[in-house]
């Protein structure tokens, strides 16, 4: 082969792996958005009443948990372990976790199961955008940054529509069933591939063939066995619980549970043992030894006093009723808690041989730079997520969710067109220029969100403010990840990625409480304006008008809060311009890019 056939074959086999774990990334996006509207379905299946939204909380925020809090240390074993196997794990895990969730019979098996996406889920991203740092050059990741950004928010176009057109067939299990199939297909492509990357790679000798090893007979058996059991208990078959001898397997030992049952105990004998035999013996199916010492390698200490500090802030935000409180009445000793894992892992740092974070990791202004950008860009986007369809059900939509929620599909479309556009224009400008130029398309989004009136949610004037909105915060993603790749060594851009992204969640989470909180204050003075109901209905034109009072409050608060994200947009915007300026354009030539693969 010749080495222009090579350059061609590398190309084309960089792209296929990319697309692979590009895809990977917007089906786990997907996942994050798809309980939307299957979520009373879901409490009904394990025994929630639909009347306790509240308790439902866990099953949101056991995901975002497991997404967030893990991802630091994900991102520094793809930095030590490679790309391509943290791929392949995270996927494995989001198999698992939608397996468990599948079958899941209560509040903490599906919490579990929904814990266990969010951990394979969010591992997907820094991994994935660290390989683009690796297969391409500083000059030509633009265009590939932008395409990731892109479709990890088309993944939050699909997440509803997949879930509403599932449900239109079937029930809530059949949706995590298929992310369980396509997690394990996609997992095993991405596999497959990988070898021919390297052995294709322009100038490298062929790869040779690793010898054949037997496979682990003993190891599949017991996984087999594990698995088999395990969908015992949590299905409980009918015939064999009617069953005068199988039955048996279903009686407790003592008090109630699954677990403290017959079944239950070879479960978890056949788990303990399987476990035993990943770690004694030479040639497991798992490498169970092989990967703790990964994660006391990537420090897991570390990692663990750093997903305590997230989990707090999660905790206090995430289980908190927007409606009523910034954060939970217990946020209070969740923040105190993240206060003193952050003070206790900021010591750790200092004084472990190698931290989670190395030291001078990001150390260089664009670096650090960037997770303070994605922080007031989380802040601001979430307000877009969560008040559109508000608006839209505050006004014309108030007792159908499914329109209200489309409306905000108009605004994700535009946004993953941005992304692609903000990685082709940091080829010729600025990484900052970019970013507060999409920023400020966002900030203007939301103040003409601030003009909508009772019906303007209906008119073509409002397509304005979505379309603008959306893409100016895809012309951010792009910028803001190639200032950090372009400022991070080689080897920490896995763990450099998944800051940004943790940045960005975190602001999402901040953000939401506090423009909830200006808000409700706007909500709350307007609504004092408002005669008592017993002062205006006295007939039905007059109920009917005492409803637009209250709708005006509402729409009032709304606007209070686009208000508030647009300031959010513009400090993005400030700060971009003012910590990306030493990040130069990438200034290359469109014919170039194309024709080198970029």
């Amino acid at each position: 082969m010749s080495a222009a056939a090579g350059v061609v074959e590398v190309s084309r086999t960089s792209r296929v792996l990319l697309a692979m774990a590009a895809v990977a990334v917007a089906f786990a996006a997907a996942d994050t958005y798809v309980v939307v509207l299957a979520l009373p379905d879901m409490m009904t299946g394990v025994g929630v009443p639909i009347d306790q939204l509240q308790r439902a909380a866990p099953i949101v925020s056991g995901f975002l948990l497991g997404y967030v809090a893990m991802l630091p240390l994900i991102g520094r074993i793809a930095d030590q372990r490679g790309r391509v196997p943290v791929l392949v794990m995270a996927l494995v895990l989001f198999a698992l976790g939608s397996l468990i969730t599948t079958v899941a019979y209560d509040m903490p098996s599906i919490v579990a199961g929904r814990f266990l996406q969010g951990v394979g889920g969010g591992g997907l991203v820094p991994a994935t955008l660290a390989l683009v740092a690796d297969l391409y050059p500083a000059e030509r990741r633009g265009i590939p940054l932008g395409v990731v950004s892109a479709v990890q928010e088309i993944g939050s176009v699909l997440g509803p529509l997949f879930g509403a057109a599932v449900l239109a067939v079937s029930d809530w299990r059949a949706i995590f069933a298929i992310n369980l199939a396509v997690g394990l297909v996609l997992a095993a492509a991405i596999r497959t591939l990988a070898p021919r990357a390297r052995s294709t790679a322009a100038g490298a000798e062929p790869a040779p063939r690793p010898p054949r090893s037997r496979p682990d007979v003993v190891g599949a058996l017991l996984l087999l066995a594990t698995l088999a059991a395990a969908a015992v208990v949590f299905l409980r078959p009918p015939a064999l619980m009617r069953d005068l001898t199988w039955g048996q397997l279903f009686i407790p030992f003592a008090g109630d549970g699954r677990w403290l049952t017959p079944i239950g105990a070879v479960t978890t004998g056949a788990f303990l043992l399987l476990v035993a035999w990943c770690w004694f013996a030479p040639r497991p199916l798992l490498d169970l030894r092989g990967w703790v010492r990964v994660l006391v390698d990537a420090d897991l200490a570390g990692a663990l006093l750093l997903a305590a500090a997230l989990g707090g802030v999660i905790l206090a935000f995430a289980t908190a009723d927007p409606k009523i409180e910034v954060f939970s009445p217990r946020g209070r000793w969740y923040l105190l808690g993240a206060v003193v894992a952050s003070a206790a892992f900021a010591w750790h740092v200092r004084r472990a041989a190698n931290p989670l974070v190395p030291r001078g990791a990001l150390r260089r202004t664009p670096a650090w730079g960037a997770l303070l950008v994605s922080f007031f860009i989380g802040a601001a986007l979430i307000a877009a997520l969560i008040d559109i369809p508000l608006f839209a059900r505050t006004t014309v939509y108030p007792d159908d969710q499914l329109p209200a929620a489309l409306v905000l599909v108009r605004f994700l479309l535009a946004l993953p067109v941005g992304a692609v556009a903000g990685g082709w224009l940091i080829r010729s400008l600025s990484p900052g220029v970019v970013t507060a130029l999409g920023m400020v398309m966002a900030a203007v989004g939301f103040v003409l969100m601030t003009r909508w009136g009772l019906t303007t949610i209906e008119e073509p004037v409002a397509n304005v403010a979505l379309v603008v909105g959306g893409l100016g915060f895809g012309l951010a993603l792009a910028p803001v990840n190639a200032a950090l790749l372009a400022h991070t060594d080689d080897d920490v851009h896995g763990v450099a990625s998944a800051f940004v992204v943790v940045a960005r969640m975190v602001g999402m989470l901040v953000g939401i409480s506090a423009l909830t909180t200006i808000g409700l204050r706007r909500y709350y003075a307007e609504q004092r304006a408002v005669p008592p109901v017993q002062e205006v209905c006295d007939g039905k034109s007059r109920c009917t008008e005492f409803s637009d009072l209250l709708r005006v409050a509402g729409i009032a608060q709304e606007h209070a809060v686009f208000w508030g994200a647009a300031g959010c947009a513009v400090v993005a915007a400030v700060l971009a311009l003012v910590l990306f300026r030493q990040v130069g354009p990438t200034r290359i030539a469109v014919r170039d890019a194309v024709g080198k693969g970029g």
